[in-house]
């Protein structure tokens, strides 16, 4: 890790919307190689509408994600960990194991 790879965390405080139904879904994500990765990932999470937590496992790589179904799907939120990346040092993939 370098000193060009340091990531804040995205603080959220989602909307009544958004806290109105949720859903838990788990990702399996692929590329990420310490702990700012970890964090570029949720950061991206965190910044689509509906989404309301997310808490990422760097060591198991895997993503669970609380989220509100009536706003978001699934496939925006593999789309999400995909955008984290795309920086031209940082690529991740994720697919939903559950």
């Amino acid at each position: 890790m370098d000193g060009h790879c340091h990531v804040e965390p995205t603080r959220k405080s989602p909307t009544e919307e958004e806290l109105h139904a949720t859903a838990t879904v788990l990702l399996a994500i692929e590329g990420m190689g310490c702990e700012n990765c970890a964090r570029r990932v949720q950061n991206s999470l965190l910044n689509v509408y509906g989404v309301v937590g997310a808490d990422i496992a760097l060591g198991l790589g895997i993503g669970k994600v609380f989220f509100n179904p009536r706003l978001v799907d699934t496939a925006s939120l593999t789309g999400a960990v995909e955008r984290a990346g795309g920086d031209g040092r940082h690529e991740y993939r994720a697919r939903v194991i559950s």
